[in-house]
């Protein structure tokens, strides 16, 4: 049965079905990172280090189990699909925040 043909990008680009040991590994590492990068941009709030500390435990234990899926189904194409949409949003929201400033700054003189 050949499975390569139906693995998903991040899994193909790995080679999960020639050396998965390896493979696995660098989805792994790739969907933590993906994950972390998500959480800081739409989800992250000012907590306590060891608050901070359990939820990124909880963070890298989800990821387990997404990369299990992430195999076959595309976890690491929705998280960077999922970062882009969230840097943008930051961007623009940064932009229109330096704008409101200006015009303030603007009438106050």
């Amino acid at each position: 049965m050949e499975v390569t043909g139906r693995l998903s990008f991040f899994a193909a680009l790995y080679k999960v079905g020639e050396n998965p040991e390896v493979g696995m590994w660098m989805l792994y590492i790739t969907i933590i990172a993906l994950a972390i990068i998500v959480y800081k941009l739409g989800f992250a709030k000012k907590l306590p280090l060891t608050k901070s500390i359990v939820i990124y435990i909880f963070l890298v234990l989800g990821c387990t189990i997404l990369t299990f899926l992430g195999v076959f189904l595309p976890v690491a194409e929705g998280l960077v699909v999922a970062a882009i949409i969230l840097i943008i949003y930051k961007i623009r929201l940064h932009q229109q925040k330096k704008q409101d400033a200006m015009e303030i700054n603007g009438r106050g003189k």
